[in-house]
């Protein structure tokens, strides 16, 4: 096969993780809207599906798939965040809850998807970060000149801060 059909292929199969990860993690978003722990679904930020978010990380084609999943009430579990197999759990405060609250409600959210801004991977090799939320999908990678979506990423470096998971490369 020539070079270019090779790339072909690779974007086409990292195109088909990234896919299956992400519908992956929708099933946290879809099913009941309450909370298990609180049956009348009276949660600190109204519907637990709100609040919830997932962060899914790959560094480069060959790299391992890291993945965060955060409850609304703050709980979070790491999958191979800090790129050495291991499962990590924790819980972020309670500012970083309200904060994390505050920017998934953020109005501006809705524009930063990969679907409004029409979103396309540009570097290879790079850290790429995307953040299922209810809004949608929202991507961005850590190459040089690439513009980030300025919610999405406080609501990155807030997770990457809190827990084992990585802001860049």
């Amino acid at each position: 096969m020539a070079p270019t059909q090779w790339f072909r292929v690779l974007t086409v199969c990292a195109g088909a993780v990234v896919l299956a990860v992400t519908l992956t993690a929708c099933s946290v978003f879809v099913g009941d809207e309450t909370s298990t722990r609180d049956p009348k679904g009276t949660g600190a930020g109204g519907s637990s599906g709100a609040n919830r978010v997932s962060l899914v990380q790959k560094l480069g084609q060959d790299g391992p798939l890291r993945s965060l999943d955060v409850e609304p009430d703050g709980r979070w579990t790491c999958d191979d965040c800090a790129g050495d197999g291991v499962t990590s759990t924790g819980t972020l405060k309670p500012e970083q809850v309200q904060r994390l609250h505050g920017l998934l409600a953020d109005p501006r959210l809705a524009q930063e998807t990969d679907q409004v801004r029409q979103y396309r991977a540009t570097c290879i090799d790079a850290l790429t970060s995307s953040l299922l939320t209810t809004v949608g999908l929202i991507t961005s990678q850590d190459c040089p000149g690439e513009e980030r979506p300025p919610v999405a990423y406080e609501i990155l470096l807030l997770l990457t801060q809190a827990t084992p998971a990585e802001p860049t490369a």
